[in-house]
């Protein structure tokens, strides 16, 4: 792809469209890692999931399964979903508010939308983020933590907000504590209003969820992840009422190894984690979930 500012050099670096795959009743698309690119700053994984609407008596059910070497940012739009964890944290999100879980040396956890939800139709969307820990710290003890509203600045006008999710943006910073250097926006723009995102980090991108925006000179629609050009501020203008995220930062501290759940810079480590999942060797009792769990994928052929 080439798109060239004024200045004849491009702004955009890629654009990835996410693969869809289909969870058990609902559809998710996955952004990161893809073959076009693999990480955005410290983030290595985006599944944007839905919108679906679940009729009464269902819902989401992801079951127990681990994680290591990451922190995992759920981010809904829509709906409700419960989260519970072996530590024993059981918690309800809510649009606009931030379950972070930072798993380090390993943690287990399942998201399902609660009893009460299922009662009647329901819709659910929103992002599910990994960012990837420093060498340093993944193998950190695992904790979680949740953020309301009150927790993230907005900033308002001109037909644009933008709700300041993790990190600092727009000159100001977000009380969700991370432990790299990053920053993650919501953003939603009416028609013919128009943002620019600073250059302040060196690798940035958007992911439109919602509607159509113009970057550059070209359109993009929803379930695109737009990846930026380092050293240039971005002018993003939406052609009709859109919604999305912005997101990046310094790039992690060397390459990472992805495999299911598992996220570390050591090919080794995560073989020991699937050896530890497959022999019970995690605290895979979910207080609250004890009773199911996603077993170790099958190796593909």
């Amino acid at each position: 792809m080439s798109t060239l500012s004024e200045a004849g050099e491009s702004q955009i670096e890629t654009v990835v469209v996410p693969r869809t795959s289909d969870l058990g009743g609902f559809s998710v698309r996955r952004a990161i890692p893809s073959a076009q690119r693999r990480t955005v700053g410290p983030f290595v994984f985006l599944d944007h999931m839905g919108p679906v609407e679940f009729a009464p008596g269902s819902g989401i059910d992801v079951r127990p399964h681990p994680h290591i070497g990451l922190s995992t940012v759920t981010y809904l739009y829509e709906g409700s979903m419960v989260h519970r964890d072996g530590a024993g944290h059981t918690q309800t999100i809510l649009p606009g508010e931030v379950n972070w879980m930072t798993a380090g040396r390993g943690i287990v956890h399942s998201e399902r939308s609660s009893p009460e939800s299922r009662q009647a139709a329901q819709r659910l969307c929103g992002l599910q983020i990994w960012v990837g820990l420093p060498k340093a710290l993944e193998e950190t003890d695992p904790g979680f933590t949740h953020y309301g509203l009150d927790a993230q600045p907005v900033i308002e006008g001109e037909g644009v907000r933008a709700q300041v999710v993790a990190g600092s943006l727009f000159g100001k910073t977000s009380g969700v504590k991370t432990l790299s250097p990053l920053f993650y926006g919501d953003m939603q723009l009416q028609a013919g209003a128009t943002t620019v995102l600073p250059a302040e980090h060196e690798e940035r991108a958007a992911y439109l969820a919602q509607g159509t925006v113009e970057i550059d000179g070209q359109e993009f629609e929803s379930g695109r992840l737009v990846v930026f050009a380092p050293g240039r501020p971005v002018q993003i203008r939406a052609k009709t009422a859109a919604r999305f995220a912005v997101l990046g930062g310094e790039p992690l501290d060397g390459p990472r190894f992805i495999w299911w759940n598992f996220v570390s810079s050591n090919k080794d480590r995560i073989e020991q984690a699937k050896q530890d999942w497959q022999r019970n060797r995690f605290d895979q009792v979910v207080p609250g979930d004890e009773t199911e769990y996603i077993p170790l994928p099958e190796p593909r052929a």
